[in-house]
């Protein structure tokens, strides 16, 4: 008896370590932010740069100006979700309900959600790097378009996978509702069989 109580002992020792295991993460997620300071940096020297030349720059150097601080900025975003969500889904919950800013989204993705934002952002973050490569183009080299041709690939790799995962994951969900759903039906069938006796 006394030696199945240490055993417990150690076990519920042992779960309450790895649980609070969790905490080590939470190191990652504040250089995430920390991070985005130097995001920040990026930017505004970026926006600094873009005013400088506004008066001699060509609409096309603007446009991929532009095309830059809005790459810079959903980056920056990636970084919130990644920042907020993975928080909340892997160390702790944020008690911020109260707080007239808080984001709708916080405290609703989920680890498979969060998976599909990444993807959709860093598709977006593709596409707008490709769309400055092709802003940028100007004489058509081998080896410039051998580079075009592979950034159009991964690009479509990029779109291919988020469309694999949201596919892979809308039918595991539906799985998991017929499986729900099932239990239920035969409750209910259950319960129709026993009225009619």
């Amino acid at each position: 008896m006394a030696e199945r109580r240490l055993i417990k002992r150690i076990e519920v020792a042992l779960e309450n370590l790895l649980f609070s295991s969790r905490w080590l993460l939470a190191p990652f997620y504040f250089g995430l932010a920390l991070s985005l300071v130097v995001l920040l940096i990026k930017f505004l020297i970026e926006l600094l740069h873009l005013a400088s030349g506004a008066f001699t720059s060509t609409e096309s150097d603007v446009i991929l100006g532009l095309l830059a601080l809005v790459d810079l900025t959903l980056t920056g975003s990636l970084l919130i979700i990644v920042i907020f969500s993975g928080y909340e889904n892997f160390v702790s919950k944020m008690d911020h309900s109260e707080h007239g800013d808080r984001p709708e989204w916080m405290g609703t993705i989920d680890f498979a959600a969060l998976k599909l934002k990444m993807l959709s952002s860093i598709v977006a973050i593709s596409a707008v790097q490709l769309l400055r490569q092709f802003m940028s183009l100007g004489t058509v080299t081998p080896e410039r378009e051998k580079e075009l041709m592979w950034m159009v690939i991964i690009h479509v790799v990029f779109v291919v996978s988020s469309l694999l995962l949201a596919l892979s994951d809308r039918i595991a969900g539906g799985e998991h509702g017929q499986a729900a759903a099932a239990p239920a039906s035969t409750s209910n069938s259950e319960t129709t069989n026993a009225g009619s006796h």
